[in-house]
């Protein structure tokens, strides 16, 4: 119970800051489920931001393979791809992803 409960209150958060930039955030699933995108925040201009949420410690190669299935899909829209987890650290990945502890978006 958990994992659903921590992805809530990471659905909530960001839907509180999109509200703020007048932004739309979204839930991307494929029709066969292949690829599932936990939010997609979009921008006034198109842009796009991809967020998974992931109650784990560490993020793996395969925590973040849908964010990028979603940058193949839209290349040129997609600004941003976002890991939130429920570590300490904030980093880059070397691929790109920025890994956030969820802890960070309300400062």
């Amino acid at each position: 119970m958990a994992g659903p409960l921590f992805e809530s209150l990471a659905t909530l958060s960001v839907r509180v800051i999109a509200e703020a930039i007048d932004a739309r955030v979204g839930h991307l699933r494929t029709k066969a489920g292949r690829q599932e995108v936990d939010l997609i925040v979009e921008a006034f201009d198109g842009s796009v931001v991809g967020i998974e949420v992931k109650l784990s410690a560490h993020i793996t190669d395969a925590h973040v393979k849908h964010l990028h299935w979603l940058r193949e899909q839209m290349p040129d829209r997609v600004s941003d791809l976002v890991m939130l987890y429920s570590g300490k650290y904030a980093y880059r990945r070397s691929d790109g992803v920025a890994v956030v502890p969820l802890g960070l978006l309300g400062d």
